[in-house]
């Protein structure tokens, strides 16, 4: 067995790795979307293979110069040591980027996928090759869908929404950020000032697909901001985004005047999908999705470097 850096000609067959048991593999359109559009790059595709045949692969995932994620680590199932091929591919990608922190990698899996061994073994393996190269952190998210069939929530009674300028929205994403929920912005905090990661956050959906004239300011009855909506999108369907609800304004069930709206503003423009992602901690949002008719799609195991 041996492993090399993909060719323009492994691109197909990167595509066409058939799926593995336990995971949910990426859909073959959107990988050769991602390809096509340079969001994969043979460059940054790494593969195993014998005697021609292609035995795994390492697919990372990016917008700039270098990748930003993995997005695929497949191995087939009849290879004895996964983990140690895994680790292998993962290095040989990893030296040739010269990063210095590994991109994060997440692991789709199904829902429940704990009381499968199938998705079990997947997992554990991927974790273990994850954390040889780095990507110790771990975090666990659901992924939601909304499609048209879930119905469009009516409007809220309680709220009207006015555009903001890129200062209001700094502080309104510096002001949501205290006592959040979310891993992610909790971690964050621990490392870097409130200024500093409001107006990261800011830049970070700013540079999304999405457009900055989604975005909205929740107000009250006193036409003081109560919270904030960010609609956004991926390179492949519109997204929930980010919304917050202010400290002082928490407790009254406001969650769902905020996704009702982002929902609408998306459903308004035709979308078929809407896709969001929150922690398997944060119960309350994940109640709201539920409320909104949003269903759940799969697990999201995110590993990280610290």
């Amino acid at each position: 067995m041996r492993f090399r850096r993909a060719t323009a000609d492994d691109v197909d067959a990167l595509i066409d790795f058939p799926d593995v048991p336990g995971i949910v593999s990426l859909p073959r359109d959107q990988v050769r979307e991602d390809f096509d559009a340079g969001r994969m790059r043979p460059e940054w595709s790494w593969l195993l293979e014998e005697e021609g045949r292609l035995l795994g692969r390492a697919l990372w995932w990016g917008r700039g110069e270098v990748p930003s994620a993995l997005d695929a680590l497949d191995v087939l199932p009849e290879l004895d040591g996964p983990r140690s091929a895994a680790v292998d591919l993962l290095r040989a990608g990893l030296d040739s980027f010269g990063t210095v922190s590994p991109p994060p990698y997440t692991v789709r899996l199904p829902g429940g996928w704990r009381d499968d061994p199938r998705a079990t073994r997947a997992a554990s393996w991927r974790r273990e090759a994850a954390a040889d190269v780095g990507l110790t952190n771990e975090l666990e998210r659901r992924q939601y869908a909304w499609t048209p069939e879930n119905g469009v929530p009516v409007g809220s009674t309680r709220l009207s929404f006015r555009p903001g300028t890129d200062a209001e929205f700094v502080g309104l994403f510096r002001e949501a950020a205290r006592g959040s929920l979310d891993v992610e912005t909790r971690r964050t905090l621990e490392t870097m000032d409130e200024l500093s990661q409001a107006e990261d956050d800011f830049e970070f959906y700013a540079g999304a697909p999405g457009e900055r004239d989604w975005w909205r300011v929740a107000v009250g009855d006193d036409a003081a901001p109560v919270g904030f909506i960010v609609p956004s999108a991926t390179p492949y369907h519109r997204n929930v985004g980010y919304l917050g609800v202010l400290p002082d304004h928490r407790g009254r069930g406001l969650v769902d005047d905020l996704l009702g709206e982002v929902t609408r503003i998306h459903a308004d423009s035709g979308a078929e999908r809407i896709t969001a992602t929150t922690d398997m901690t944060n119960l309350p949002m994940a109640a709201a999705f539920d409320r909104a008719s949003y269903q759940v799609t799969e697990t999201r195991l995110v590993l990280e470097a610290p």
